[in-house]
């Protein structure tokens, strides 16, 4: 099961337990409000841990660090200065490339 289907199925969990609460404190029966307030929060707590499984534990939903991409960076960027470019300038390429690609990560 997907992360997108975990919190699909929270949505409607969610809406149904507020529904369900929102009856049974009308007819009176609080005992089935407080359960399904109770399943209510369950649901979210399951997607607030799809959420940080799905983005691999990283923090705020960040990418974890990838050994491969960044060997292939850095055989790039040596390639790149053998051929005599100055290595300050590709590596200040590469960290404006990153701040590039993080700032449109929100977008």
């Amino acid at each position: 099961m997907t992360a997108r289907a975990v919190r699909l199925a929270v949505l409607v969990v969610c809406g149904l337990g507020i529904a369900g609460m929102i009856v049974t404190s009308i007819t009176g029966h609080n005992g089935a409000a407080v359960a399904f307030g109770l399943i209510t929060a369950a649901a979210i707590l399951c997607s607030m841990v799809a959420t940080a499984v799905a983005s691999g534990g990283t923090p705020a939903g960040g990418r974890g660090y990838d050994e491969r991409q960044a060997a292939l960076v850095e055989d790039l960027v040596q390639g790149l200065v053998d051929e005599g470019a100055d290595e300050g300038e590709v590596r200040n390429l590469v960290r404006q490339a990153i701040r590039l690609g993080r700032g449109s990560e929100g977008a």
